[in-house]
């Protein structure tokens, strides 16, 4: 196997600087695979609606050895209140959801334009800077690469060679629309708001606030600082026609009202209307869809950013092998089988949540106003319930079954889970800290036969034997059971017995040699 002609511009030329694109280029430039990224826009976003850092992201940064620095920098959200009406129906609190499931059994609020900022920093530090004003015009695929066309705000083109082109453009995608990919979805019916605020009132508690209302709704993040927080919520329909001249002064202030928020200065305002699409394909050929270019949903559960960074981080160890000869061209099959199934359930559950919360038909104001305050109590008295809600809020709970890169199980590990954390015993490091090698590694608990010793060894593929512990049984790992690791945290394949064929028939089949 060889590695690519390097005489080319580039490895990955990256279209969009959002989240997405600064994580895919952040990871590939860790690695050591050549990147350009590109965008049309003179500076990073300066206002932004996505909040949330999901635990599932945050241990994503753990391996890029920047979580710590993220949650220094956001504000960590450790309750939820659920109010109908006027009325607390529900309080939950995150650190009891995802204790033992996470080391981040929290919810983190942190700016999208501040997280933006802060990648590009890192990103800098590796000596890769985003190139501004600087436009995607067309590109084609050759026989062994693609070539961009593109134009920065002088008028001035140039074209761009790289072994692959990654579309991290957002919902009006240009690299979507060049590849005749469809974007099948809809608009909801409301317009909505969003407003960066400073305000006092006991609700401006640090906690995350989600509130009902006949015909309204409002969900207020706490931010960095005391006081400030994003609310969104919805506008009056009689003024959606108005959209673009409504103020903080067109707001219907009933239920913030009614969940005595003062609001004392308002540092800026929005409105927008909510999508949910999904691509019909995430791939053709050497090009790829990412983030909002491939899939937009309603704001429910924030889980829109943390998606497309989670597809930049499954994309780019798969990039990096095929880009560096250490994996046939055909892993990057798995990237639109694995993340495309995942995008379009998250585009369903959302869109039924957001509907059954926004809409102005009579059985849906039923459902929130009378079902919802009799239900949720009953669903969080139960740990099951809300160790379940974590999982699927905190994208814990994302597996790949089905993938061509999933073989095996044990119990309740199978092959494209996620690798189950085991917090650190004494003097130990817990068993994502080798993940921070961003490289194929077997792991087992318990004992490693020496024949497992001698094939890691010569494979150069690392081993980390971690002392069984009783507690490790309740995660669904089983002892001495071997399981390999994908570079993302994933595992790629699970085997009770150990056995070293297992392990060299799987690298094999794949073309797959760990980083040397």
């Amino acid at each position: 196997m060889t590695n690519e002609p390097s005489k080319r511009d580039t490895d990955v030329l990256i279209v969009g600087a959002g989240p997405t694109g600064l994580v895919l280029a952040l990871w590939l430039a860790r690695v050591g695979v050549r990147v350009r990224i590109v965008d049309k826009t003179a500076e990073a976003g300066t206002t932004s609606r996505a909040l949330a850092v999901q635990a599932r992201t945050l241990e994503f940064y753990t391996q890029l050895g920047i979580a710590d620095a993220v949650v220094a920098a956001g504000r960590k959200t450790m309750a939820a209140n659920m109010w109908v009406t006027g009325n607390r129906v529900a309080h939950v609190f995150f650190g009891e959801l995802g204790k033992g499931i996470s080391p981040f059994p929290f919810a983190l609020t942190y700016p999208q334009d501040e997280h933006e900022r802060f990648l590009i920093a890192r990103l800098a530090e590796v000596g890769v800077e985003v190139e501004r004003q600087t436009e995607l015009l067309r590109f084609e695929e050759t026989v062994d690469g693609v070539v961009g066309h593109l134009r920065r705000t002088d008028g001035t083109e140039e074209s761009c060679t790289a072994a692959y082109i990654a579309g991290c453009d957002g919902a009006r995608s240009t690299m979507r629309e060049a590849l005749g990919i469809g974007f099948p979805g809809g608009t909801y019916e409301h317009l909505f708001y969003v407003a960066d605020v400073q305000a006092s009132g006991e609700t401006m508690n640090g906690e995350l606030q989600v509130a009902l209302d006949r015909t309204d709704f409002l969900v207020v993040f706490p931010l960095k600082g005391d006081g400030r927080a994003r609310l969104i919520g919805t506008i009056r329909q009689e003024l959606e026609a108005q959209a673009e001249k409504l103020t903080w002064e067109d707001v219907n202030n009933r239920v913030i009202d009614a969940m005595r928020i003062d609001v004392e200065r308002v540092n800026w305002f929005s409105t927008y209307r909510v999508h949910h699409r999904v691509a019909d394909h995430f791939r053709k050929g050497r090009a790829f869809l990412l983030g909002d270019a491939a899939h937009i949903h309603s704001p429910v559960g924030g889980q829109g950013m943390n998606t497309g960074i989670g597809d930049a981080v499954n994309l780019a160890w798969k990039l990096a092998a095929v880009v560096q000869g250490r994996a046939n061209a055909a892993l990057l099959d798995s990237y639109e089988t694995e993340r495309i199934g995942f995008a379009r359930t998250l585009v369903a559950t959302t869109d039924q949540a957001f509907t059954s919360v926004t809409s102005s038909g009579t059985m849906a104001r039923l459902i929130r106003l009378h079902i919802v305050p009799l239900l949720l109590p009953l669903l969080f008295a139960f740990e099951a319930t809300r160790r379940v809600m974590f999982r699927r809020v905190s994208q814990t709970s994302i597996h790949y079954e089905g993938s061509s890169l999933s073989v095996g199980w044990t119990e309740t590990v199978e092959g494209g889970d996620r690798l189950p954390w085991v917090q650190h015993a004494d003097g130990e490091k817990d068993n994502f800290a080798p993940l921070a090698s961003l490289d194929w590694q077997v792991h087992i608990y318990g004992e490693a036969s020496q024949e497992m010793r001698t094939v890691c060894e010569t494979r150069k593929l690392p081993l980390h034997v971690f002392p069984w512990r009783a507690e490790i049984r309740r995660t669904g790992l089983w002892r001495n059971a071997a399981y390999l690791i994908r570079p993302d945290g994933y595992v790629g394949m699970a085997d009770a017995v150990a056995s070293t064929a297992a392990v060299t028939s799987y690298l094999d089949a794949r073309g797959i040699l760990p980083v040397r």
